[in-house]
């Protein structure tokens, strides 16, 4: 039995799926470097994850669904999230761009809003923003 049955109370097992997607990301090139590990780490922390769950999320042979959030602002939290680790060690590569898409379309995302959003994404994680947004970020 998956530990995501043990849970019936929602938000739990939302943080739990999220951080399991997280995982995912962080080991889909086959290896978990010590900056995403130490990024799994705290997503563990602030999402209240347990040893026991933490231990269960990297085994290879567990698949945990991605919960969506109702709100819209949650979502773009979660693919925020998603987009920290992915960037942790400064190094996306096809496998991981095809998890991005994947997730933001799980998250309710259109194909075409996921993959907007996304090249948006990359352009600010990657530095690539125009003056005006870089402005408008300092200003929030």
């Amino acid at each position: 039995m998956p530990i995501l049955d043990l849970y019936e109370h929602g938000e739990q097992r939302k943080n739990l799926a999220h951080f399991a997607t997280l995982a995912t990301l962080a080991a889909s090139d086959g290896i978990i470097s010590e900056e995403e590990k130490a990024i799994l780490d705290k997503f563990a922390f602030k999402l209240n994850i347990t040893d026991v769950e933490y231990k269960e999320v990297m085994k290879k042979e567990n698949k945990y669904p991605i919960e969506t959030p109702h709100s819209g602002e949650k979502r773009l939290m979660r693919l925020f999230d998603f987009f920290k680790m992915a960037f942790a060690d400064r190094n996306i590569d096809e496998d991981q761009e095809k998890l991005i898409e994947k997730y933001a379309i799980g998250l309710g995302y259109s194909p075409d809003d996921a993959t907007a959003i996304i090249e948006k994404s990359f352009d600010i994680f990657c530095g690539k923003i125009a003056f005006e947004d870089y402005q408008y970020l300092l200003k929030k």
